[in-house]
């Protein structure tokens, strides 16, 4: 991987905050966001899953886009 010197530096300070190795730190920050994308996915599934639920529930929170008699966005 290659950084600029004041990217590097920026990285260096975060590592040091959390009291990391740099190594340590660039490697718990990819885990990071891998288990990030995979709460992504996970909270997008079940708002899916929920959508039809909610919008009957609260017909007025549902966006024009989404509506049943297809009305375009504004």
């Amino acid at each position: 991987m290659s950084f600029s010197d004041e990217e590097l530096e920026g990285v260096r300070a975060a590592a040091a905050a959390e009291g990391k190795s740099l190594k340590q730190y660039l490697h718990d920050l990819g885990v990071r966001e891998m288990h990030r994308k995979q709460f992504v996915a996970g909270a997008v599934a079940w708002a899916d899953r929920l959508r039809d639920e909610f919008d009957e529930a609260f017909p007025e929170e549902v966006p024009v886009s989404r509506h049943a008699d297809g009305a375009a966005a504004a």
